[in-house]
């Protein structure tokens, strides 16, 4: 079961076998904590695997390494293949029906590339508006580690 509380998204035992999105987050961020929460309380979700990079004994898989989740956001399909950044997003809203609208957008010709621009432009401002959302209320998972 999914906890929306900005506690931990975890998925029950009996799904552990079930092939998953993984979906990688900073729990140390508010923004982040924030936004998962919400994708974390969404109907299809339970086909989502949630993982907190900010912990540092996080289990991220082949061919990631923690920081480089921590930096960018990404995703591992069931078949394994990673995904960061504007592709990660499709690949996530793409498994939820509630977005997948916004998934089918992206895959328009010349969106992704667009979204990808603006994902990189918000990445620097991320610690800055990471702390103007923890100032209206947004709490990290993983305040151990917070960063703000």
């Amino acid at each position: 079961m999914h906890k929306t509380d900005n506690a931990e998204f975890a998925l029950t035992s009996d799904d552990a076998d079930q092939p998953h999105t993984t979906v990688y987050y900073d729990g140390s961020c508010p923004l982040c904590s924030v936004e998962i929460g919400h994708y974390a309380s969404c109907k299809g979700a339970e086909h989502l695997r949630f993982v907190d990079v900010s912990e540092p004994n996080a289990r991220v898989g082949a061919n990631l390494t923690r920081q480089e989740a921590m930096d960018r956001f990404t995703v591992r399909r069931p078949d394994g293949e990673l995904v960061s950044g504007a592709r990660g997003f499709t690949e996530l809203w793409g498994t939820l029906p509630k977005w997948r609208w916004l998934a089918r957008l992206a895959g328009l010709p010349g969106v992704t590339s667009l979204l990808e621009l603006a994902y990189r432009v918000f990445l620097p401002l991320r610690p800055k508006l990471s702390k103007i959302a923890s100032w209206f209320g947004a709490k990290p998972v993983n305040r151990t580690n917070s960063s703000t």
